[in-house]
């Protein structure tokens, strides 16, 4: 299969301390894949390894095809913003892009052209003319992301994007990776603290802790890998909701059946955390039980599992 980042077993140190651990996941072209991790978790040193800023101390990666022995080609298959960029306040945003443009080949009318299509589609196309120091850090940010995609570049690396904006912000940030995925195809890694712009955003997602790789997949998958106790909900009629309730807490996996307070005939059923294979065949005996036994099923539905849980599983327990 064709990856558009591969990392093989990459590792890192500085002296005694260990920043990578042979971190190893493939990145398919044009998904949007979360980096997440506490602090100190080695998001920002993978992404500096991947983007050839740092070496790495072991292992392969290859970015676009392109091997990490050829750091050279890699710069020029990618678009970067990390963590803490610096921008000139005295010149204009189109003065800037221009510039990033030029040093890519593009000619002087080019550049221009480039600039004016990148403010554009990054909502700073009224602000093109004015200082960058008259930006807020939310406008830093998307021109930030416009300087990344002045190469057009298969493969995006964003490091903490929304760091420090509000939610508008936040959201304005949000809608333009999901275009720079739908809209040009490129692979995107996002590198969040922030659980919630994963679940909004990526298609699938990495979870680090103290350098090693904890979690790999979908977010769906990911969440249904947690150890925390699932629960699903029950509607009977309200005159069975005792008896329905008193077979329940006999089901197998079931810890605890509890009224869901001023709604008649609902029940609320949590699970022990069982293996993710017998999760659904516990719910199923559940549903099995009471029907079983003649109390008329009104309503039922499991509750979703989340990456919450899952990164708090993942990263307390390390």
């Amino acid at each position: 299969m064709h990856f558009a980042v591969e990392a093989n077993r990459i590792g890192k140190r500085y002296g005694g301390v260990v920043a990578l651990d042979e971190l190893s996941f493939a990145v398919a072209p044009g998904e949007i894949l979360g980096v997440l991790g506490p602090n100190g978790a080695g998001k920002t040193t993978a992404i500096r390894i991947l983007t050839t800023i740092l070496r790495t101390g072991s292992g392969t990666f290859s970015v676009a095809d392109v091997p990490h022995t050829r750091p050279d080609a890699i710069r020029r298959v990618i678009g970067v913003l990390p963590e803490s960029a610096g921008y000139p306040d005295r010149q204009t945003a189109e003065e800037y892009v221009v510039y990033h443009a030029r040093l890519y080949g593009h000619s002087r009318a080019s550049a221009r052209a480039v600039a004016r299509d990148l403010l554009e589609e990054v909502q700073l196309a009224d602000r093109a003319m004015s200082p960058i120091g008259s930006y807020s850090r939310g406008m830093r940010q998307r021109l930030g992301i416009a300087r990344a995609l002045v190469n057009d570049p298969k493969v995006v690396f964003l490091d903490e994007p929304t760091l420090g904006l509000d939610p508008a912000g936040q959201r304005q940030i949000l809608a333009t990776i999901r275009a720079i995925a739908r809209e040009r195809g490129a692979t995107v890694l996002l590198s969040t603290h922030l659980l919630a712009e994963v679940e909004e955003t990526c298609t699938r997602v990495v979870i680090l802790n103290r350098g090693r790789l904890m979690a790999d997949g979908t977010v769906s998958e990911v969440a249904r890998r947690a150890a925390a106790p699932r629960s699903g909900r029950l509607r009977v009629e309200p005159e069975f909701v005792e008896h329905a309730a008193a077979l329940l807490r006999t089901a197998p996996g079931v810890s605890e059946v509890l009224g869901i307070d001023g709604r008649g005939g609902w029940l609320t059923v949590k699970f022990r955390p069982p293996r993710e294979e017998l999760f659904d065949q516990s719910f199923n005996d559940v549903i099995r039980a009471v029907m079983d036994a003649g109390v008329p099923l009104l309503f039922f539905e499991l509750e979703g599992a989340r990456l919450s849980d899952a990164f708090l599983a993942m990263t307390e327990a390390a």
